[in-house]
């Protein structure tokens, strides 16, 4: 499985709108492409403006599926408003366990 982790840094006083836009374009993501398996936006307690995003993909193909979603371009054109900063880093799902409630 295909994974990211996503650091972000939202610009001061964009938080409400970042955060408003990132839950569309994840409820889409896992909603609408079957190959999209996880989408979570995380919070950093110690930054109200610094978020982190972990999303599992089947594969590769499925993460550019998401790149051509039209969802993701909607998401893209407030990034590029809300962001001051975003870091990807791609990698291969290797073990999970989980007990999870969702928030």
């Amino acid at each position: 499985m295909f994974s990211l982790l996503v650091q972000m840094q939202v610009r001061p006083g964009r938080r409400d709108e970042f955060l408003a836009a990132i839950a569309v374009n994840a409820a889409a993501s896992v909603r609408d492409e079957p190959g999209c398996l996880r989408f979570d936006v995380c919070g950093v307690e110690s930054d109200e403006n610094r978020f982190l995003l972990y999303e599992l993909y089947a594969d590769a193909a499925a993460f550019a599926a998401h790149k051509a979603a039209p969802h993701f371009t909607e998401w893209r054109a407030v990034a590029t408003r809300v962001l001051a900063d975003q870091v990807n880093t791609p990698g291969r799902l290797l073990v999970t366990h989980s007990a999870e409630e969702s928030a």
